[in-house]
């Protein structure tokens, strides 16, 4: 039997993969609050999330990695003079900014880094050194 290389553009199941994900970010505890899109990406010596959340300062978020989870945690707090009866519209959400993405390789999580740009949160993960993937186990007689 020959072994065929698992490639993404051949994964049927991609798709309900991050239909699934986007569910459990949506049930989330903070799921009354915002929950911001993701860019993620790979480079050769790390994995990128960009993530736009604006109105939330700096010093008012918390980012963390536990086995492989990227959790994004933050406040938003938006002070204006108008009163909420006097709004003809009120799209701008303002609460508990909440997001916790799954990250798609072993990484260095206390190697990671964050910067915040005009709005944009970028959080640069190193990656692990490549893992063995075969790895001989010596068969030893029980006596």
């Amino acid at each position: 039997m020959s072994v065929i290389k698992w490639s993404p553009f051949n994964d049927p199941f991609a798709d309900f993969d991050k239909m699934f994900e986007d569910m459990r970010a949506m049930s989330a505890p903070a799921s009354q609050g915002i929950v911001p899109p993701v860019d993620m990406y790979e480079t050769k010596d790390a994995v990128v999330v960009e993530t736009p959340i604006p109105g939330v300062e700096p010093g008012k978020l918390e980012v963390s990695i536990d086995n492989g989870i990227l959790t994004i945690k933050g406040r938003s707090e938006r002070k204006t003079e108008v009163d909420d009866k006097n709004y003809y519209r009120k799209e701008v959400r303002q609460g508990t900014v909440f997001r916790q993405i799954a990250l798609p390789t072993a990484v260095d999580g206390q190697k990671a880094e964050a910067s915040f740009d005009n709005g944009i949160l970028k959080i640069n993960v190193p990656k692990l050194g490549e893992q063995k993937q075969s790895i001989k186990v010596t068969v030893n007689k029980k006596s």
